[in-house]
């Protein structure tokens, strides 16, 4: 557990200066995995099969959403989320 809290802050301190490259992979691999989602759920209703692990995908795929247009709000408004943060503290 440590060396995972170590290597992931190591990790994003290296690839912050990559965010050109890894905001856009995001997006796309964030696209990609809801696609497979609504495929999966739409087979399933389809063959009146079960969607095992349904609603933790659904969570998951929610949190991962909120954390892109996080990033993507922080890189496109900077100002403007700044000015939102100086308030909320």
């Amino acid at each position: 557990m440590i060396f995972t809290g170590i290597a992931g802050a190591g990790i994003m301190m290296s690839m912050m200066r990559y965010e050109w490259l890894t905001l856009p992979l995001g997006v796309i691999g964030l696209v990609v995995a809801w696609g497979l989602y609504f495929r999966e759920r739409q087979r399933c209703e389809t063959q009146a099969c079960r969607f095992v692990g349904r609603r933790m995908n659904q969570v998951l795929l929610g949190f991962g959403t909120l954390v892109i247009a996080i990033a993507l709000l922080l890189k496109i408004f900077p100002s403007w989320t700044a000015s939102i943060l100086q308030s909320i503290a």
